[in-house]
């Protein structure tokens, strides 16, 4: 991964909801890890958009699961992250490590 590559603030969010989801990482449940750690609502298309983006970068793999009735015979996508992903986590974190090493933030005050 390049250093020009960064991920943006939602790819974030969404490699460490798959991460946090593990085993059952499916939109939905994406969605909700989102929506619970951040306080913030998502819609629904903007997490499958960013997750077939994640995937053509090869930051995710994907499968279809068993078809069942409850979901009225439509397969469940479930999302694994994958090596490379994780690399894009780690860059990432450390580039955020980089900007915010020496700064110390009043809440009272604008820029020092």
């Amino acid at each position: 991964m390049s250093k020009n590559s960064l991920l943006g603030t939602f790819e974030e969010q969404v490699l460490l909801a798959v991460w946090h989801a593990a085993e059952d990482a499916y939109g939905m449940r994406i969605r909700r890890q989102i929506e619970d750690r951040t306080g913030r609502s998502v819609a629904i298309g903007a997490v499958y958009a960013t997750l077939d983006r994640l995937q053509a970068k090869g930051f995710l793999s994907s499968w279809l699961a068993d078809a069942d009735t409850v979901r009225r015979g439509r397969p469940r996508r479930y999302f694994r992250l994958e090596a490379a992903g994780t690399e894009a986590l780690e860059q990432t974190r450390a580039a955020h490590a980089r900007m915010w090493r020496g700064v110390e933030l009043d809440p009272r005050a604008g820029k020092p």
